[in-house]
């Protein structure tokens, strides 16, 4: 499939498409998704949208600066040394990741990515939520991203960029290591 599309960043002003999206693709309740748009903390500058030829969205990759605690509160009570040591490095997190199911298996997803990458430089790791029952686990674990907490809910990667990333890494042991 020849695939032809444009990269756009995202402002603000794709908050309701934003929404949509992540309606449509997970079943979240509206005003839930629209709560999340509005406080946790998008960063739309480093946001992506993909058009393809006729402009429609065929792809949205959400980032966000909300903290690992805001997503999971239970890694406060179970793993605080961890989340001292996490919160003390620069990092940012993966919010949504969507692909149009015409569209998956492509290029597309990579692409999107790799128009981050250059100031994705700029953090010691991206933060990566993944619910459980998603398919996206292995995705990530191909690009690095290191298992660091799990809960009812999902399972929390991060994907080191940074010597001082890798090294939280390499201490965390037993499993995570």
């Amino acid at each position: 499939m020849s695939v032809n599309y444009t990269l756009q960043r995202m402002t603000p002003s794709d908050a309701p498409l934003t929404v949509q999206w992540m309606v449509r693709q997970y079943g979240f309740e509206p005003l839930e998704v629209e709560d999340w748009v509005a406080h946790l903390h998008f960063n739309w500058p480093m946001s992506v949208k993909a058009l393809d030829a006729s402009g429609n969205v065929i792809g949205l990759l959400n980032m966000s600066d909300y903290r690992i605690e805001e997503e999971t509160l239970e890694i406060v009570t179970h793993q605080p040394q961890l989340l001292s040591r996490l919160n003390a490095l620069q990092y940012i997190a993966v919010f949504s990741f969507i692909v149009a199911e015409p569209y998956r298996g492509t290029r597309l997803n990579y692409d999107m990515l790799m128009s981050l990458w250059p100031d994705l430089q700029a953090y010691d790791f991206i933060f990566i939520p993944v619910m459980h029952h998603l398919k996206t686990h292995t995705y990530w674990q191909r690009w690095g991203a290191v298992e660091f907490f799990r809960d009812a809910m999902s399972v929390y990667y991060m994907l080191p960029l940074s010597s001082a990333a890798r090294q939280v890494v390499n201490t965390m042991g037993g499993e995570h290591a």
